[in-house]
């Protein structure tokens, strides 16, 4: 893979967009998402404790930032590292810290309410309607159901940014190729996945639907991925900067998560200090009399943050080659010198954060509100469906439906089948935030 190729500024359905003077394709990237609905509504997403009333606790948009912070710093710093050995520009070394910065904006916009519990109940859901070969969703050929009853919100994030914002036009948001190659952590479909052999990192889950697979086949040629397989069967190794743009997400969630556990009292701040003091080192001077325990973790979490990134960038440019040439199948994070601090955080938060009795509890109402809105607005797409999927005459014909979708806003542009019938009915619940969730299934449930 080569650089030249990687940094491709064209945008997805419109390759020839020009850059303007003093503002690249990667800025204009940022703000396009930053000023997006779907990122809007992240403030309101479970990151990892779901309907916190804390102000302190981390939801999606907060971390996405943090995530776009470091994951610029990555770039910053294996850019300049690149540069010093000749591998790139130095107008090239700019190029690849904003598309990295870029990239981490967007990585998590198509997750659903209530973080990754959501995520499973999501295909829960639809692997129950499979099973039972119920309504519009049990009419889905067996081919196409993985990708929803492994609803996956990376893939989602894809569906969202190249084709349903922006008045769903070719290519939704447009961004770069470039920054859609670099946000592309798993570049497979569900069924690409299922044809390939096992063993690529890029593999472990899928990142594309079968319904936006051509739009990442123009984003994998246009910055000259390496494809593997034929077919349905094709799949891409992943883009360089992915691996930057995963490592700001871990560095991001896992030291993050630990700050969060200490504010709602999932683990005790000595503990976690302990924790941060793994990647960050001691500190040279005792703390200051004056500052607070949470102020004390916070020094920690940021001196943890950098040394986490030095790490990061270390493992970059010492696996630099079988990166560039597709072959790398680690994590970053998983090679550095942090690899061991980062193993003992991940166990810590599985015993001790992800199993706390009040997350547990909310996931599980998480899922009884999915579930009962899936269920409620499934009977939709089944009238619809028996209207040879004409919207007009359907919502002509039902005036339940009706007032549900204006109340609801819901999209029924682009059904032509179940498949699309049931992308739809995705779409709109993972869509929601977590408070809109509950708000919706009260209203159909008819709590007043």
């Amino acid at each position: 893979m080569e650089w030249d190729r990687l940094l491709n500024a064209g945008r997805l359905c419109r390759p020839d967009y020009p850059e303007e003077p003093g503002r690249p394709a990667y800025l204009q990237d940022y703000d396009r998402i930053l000023f997006s609905e779907p990122f809007r509504r992240l403030a309101q997403k479970t990151q990892v404790h779901p309907l916190y009333e804390h102000d302190h606790v981390h939801h999606r948009m907060i971390h996405s930032l943090e995530t776009a912070s470091a994951g610029r710093s990555l770039g910053v710093m294996a850019g300049q590292a690149m540069l010093e050995r000749g591998y790139i520009s130095e107008d090239q070394r700019e190029v690849i810290a904003g598309t990295v910065q870029a990239a981490c904006l967007v990585h998590d916009i198509g997750n659903p309410p209530f973080g990754h519990s959501g995520e499973d109940s999501i295909g829960q859901w639809f692997a129950q309607q499979f099973q039972a070969g119920s309504g519009v969703a049990g009419a889905i050929p067996e081919a196409q159901q993985a990708e929803f009853k492994e609803f996956e919100g990376n893939a989602q994030g894809f569906r969202i940014a190249g084709q349903l914002e922006m008045a769903r036009r070719d290519g939704g948001m447009r961004l770069s190729y470039a920054t859609l190659a670099a946000f592309m952590k798993y570049p497979c479909t569900a069924e690409a996945r299922r044809l390939a052999p096992a063993g690529y990192v890029g593999l472990k889950k899928f990142g594309v639907f079968q319904s936006e697979a051509v739009l990442f086949a123009e984003v994998a040629e246009a910055t000259g991925l390496r494809s593997e397989g034929t077919g349905a069967g094709t799949y891409w190794r992943r883009h360089p900067l992915a691996f930057l743009v995963e490592a700001a997400d871990d560095i991001c969630y896992r030291i993050l998560d630990l700050e969060d556990a200490a504010t709602v009292g999932d683990l005790g701040t000595a503990q976690v200090i302990d924790c941060l003091e793994l990647i960050a080192g001691k500190p040279n001077r005792a703390n200051d009399p004056m500052m607070s325990t949470r102020e004390v973790v916070a020094m920690r979490r940021a001196s943890a943050i950098h040394q986490a990134i030095q790490a990061a960038v270390e493992a970059f440019m010492d696996n630099y080659e079988p990166i560039m040439a597709g072959e790398f199948n680690d994590g970053l994070m998983e090679v550095s010198s942090k690899a061991e601090a980062f193993a003992q955080m991940k166990e810590i938060s599985n015993a001790r954060i992800f199993t706390a009795q009040r997350k547990t509890e909310l996931e599980i109402s998480g899922r009884q509100v999915i579930f009962a809105v899936l269920e409620h607005c499934h009977g939709l797409y089944d009238d619809l469906r028996s209207c040879g999927w004409d919207v007009e005459a359907f919502l002509a014909q039902h005036g339940y439906w009706a007032k549900l979708v204006r109340a609801v806003d819901l999209d029924l542009r682009g059904i032509t089948d179940e498949y699309t019938a049931m992308h739809s009915l995705a779409d709109f619940v993972s869509g929601m935030t977590d408070r809109y969730a509950v708000k919706v299934r009260d209203m159909v449930a008819g709590r007043i």
